[in-house]
């Protein structure tokens, strides 16, 4: 068993441990084993903690509240390092305690996080979730070069598992090689694509409006079930996130995910993950601050739906 403990750093902006009180929390899944390009997404946690460093008050500007007092940081989790199914029967529990605990953000790692997340939500809820998922990647392969499960699975393995609500299955920033069937797999089970072709020069609420009208049409339709966000941040363009594993040219801005997220907030979000943060390949931590600036936009965007 491994948690990477001596990469230990600051909790993410700076917070503790959570209490059973603390309703949001943070915690780092350090496991890159299912990586089918550049290592080193397993270092993601750390240097997500550490660029939160600079949010310092944490007053988001959009939102005007702050985290801080409501937050807490459970770590990195104590799993194996080197085994994908071990890795996610370890991580079940952990994340059922978790989620009955606090509304989570998960700090990756790779994508193959997301599917044991997944199960452990809908066992949590009894219902299938809503997912909107953010990436350059289609992930709905059904198998992983020669192996069944591994980052590029995971979708498939959701909607063949019946862990999602087909329909409201939202992708958004699509745009890698593949063959015809996985790039429109989503679509043709019901759900919904939204390319990074397709989102080229859309960064304003304004322009983004028919995007975030369809989202909020189809989980209207389908009686508002709870929704999980995915963030690989390899749906960025590798101008903003050069760190990571499978970096893909055309992607989606800063600006565009931020209004996407801020006009979202409302949403019935049950949890989200942040995913495949690879520092080694980073430039100047433009791919940590983005990601740390992502999951505090989430949270920030929770509160305010509270309030």
């Amino acid at each position: 068993m491994s948690s990477f403990a001596f990469l230990s750093d600051p909790g993410f902006m700076k917070v503790g441990p959570p209490s059973a009180a603390t309703p949001y929390a943070v915690a780092g899944i350090a496991w890159d084993g299912a990586t089918s390009n550049r290592p080193g997404a397993r270092f993601g946690p750390r240097a997500v903690r550490q660029a939160s460093q600079m949010l310092c008050d944490g007053i988001h500007p959009h939102f005007d509240v702050s985290p801080l007092g409501q937050l807490g940081d459970a770590g990195d989790l104590a799993l194996p390092n080197t085994s994908l199914d071990a890795m996610r029967a370890a991580l079940a529990p952990r994340a059922a305690e978790l989620i009955g605990r606090h509304h989570m953000a998960w700090i990756g790692g790779d994508h193959s996080i997301t599917l044991p997340l997944l199960r452990a939500y809908c066992a949590r809820l009894g219902r299938p979730l809503a997912v909107i998922h953010f990436d350059a990647h289609c992930d709905t392969w059904d198998s992983h070069f020669g192996e069944p499960s591994g980052h590029g699975t995971w979708v498939y393995e959701a909607v063949q598992e019946g862990l999602v609500v087909d329909a409201c299955f939202t992708q958004l920033g699509i745009r890698s090689a593949g063959t015809r069937a996985a790039r429109d797999y989503v679509r043709d089970r019901g759900g919904q694509i939204f390319t990074a072709r397709g989102l080229r020069g859309l960064e304003s609420p304004a322009q983004l409006a028919p995007v975030l009208a369809s989202i909020r049409d189809r989980l209207a339709q389908h009686g508002q079930p709870p929704v999980y966000l995915s963030l690989d941040i390899d749906c960025l363009d590798p101008a903003f996130a050069p760190g990571t594993g499978t970096p893909e040219p055309g992607g989606l801005s800063s600006n565009q995910m931020l209004t996407l997220l801020e006009e979202l907030a409302d949403l019935p979000f049950v949890g989200m993950d942040c995913v495949e943060v690879a520092p080694a390949y980073d430039h100047a931590e433009l791919t940590s601050h983005a990601a740390a600036c992502f999951i505090w936009t989430y949270l920030c965007g929770r509160l305010a739906a509270r309030r």
